[in-house]
């Protein structure tokens, strides 16, 4: 599991005016929340947040706070960071301080492994589902979900329930939804004249 620190500042005043102040000095006004952790305001620097989840693990990167002494230590993950429509600039992010001790809900990537028979035949494989929920502890947390789709043909679609879930986690679901599927038409078997002659031959001689 990516780990990474973050310098963050208090910000003991929060609203729409405050968070106006907080980008016009080049900041990010955050929020870091968790289970029995009181909700606490924050500001970060948007260039140190990017380099802290650059890595493979994304917004599964384990980030250690530093700096505020109410968050100084605290082990969190990136739960949501809103952008500019246009500009593409941080607008703000919210942070979810987690314990290394218990296993939480973590969404990876779904990989896929291979060039399926489907597409080979100029089908298209379809990814209906990029990302997979899995629970397991912070510090098992797989880069990704491998699927071999290789032996896939026209028309076969991958279901949640036949996925394997990597060593120590496991992969919850309500409904057994499609992870992916080979889209497209499978050649139609051409008849053969010779049989159809022979039947007709048939036909008349009786």
């Amino acid at each position: 599991m990516a780990n990474a620190e973050l310098n963050v500042t208090l910000r003991e005043e929060s609203g729409k005016g405050v968070a106006r102040r907080l980008r016009a000095q080049g900041l990010v006004p955050a929020v870091v929340y968790g289970k029995g952790f009181e909700p606490c305001t924050i500001a970060v620097e948007p260039k140190a947040l990017e380099k802290a989840v650059s890595s493979v693990a994304g917004w599964n990167t384990l980030i250690t706070l530093k700096g505020a002494k109410p968050v100084e230590g605290k082990v969190v993950v990136l739960k949501d960071l809103k952008r500019h429509a246009i500009r593409r600039t941080m607008v703000c992010a919210d942070f979810h301080a987690i314990d290394l001790k218990k296993k939480s809900h973590f969404m990876i990537p779904v990989v896929t492994v291979g060039t399926s028979a489907g597409e080979k035949a100029g089908a298209m494989l379809q990814i209906l589902r990029h990302e997979i929920e899995v629970i397991c502890l912070p510090n098992a947390v797989p880069q990704s979900i491998e699927i071999d789709v290789t032996a896939l043909e026209i028309g076969d679609v991958v279901h949640v329930a036949e996925i394997t879930a990597p060593a120590g986690t496991e992969i919850p679901y309500d409904a057994n939804f499609t992870i992916l599927t080979v889209a497209g038409h499978k050649p139609e078997v051409e008849e053969v004249e010779g049989e159809e002659g022979e039947e007709g031959e048939e036909a008349g001689e009786e």
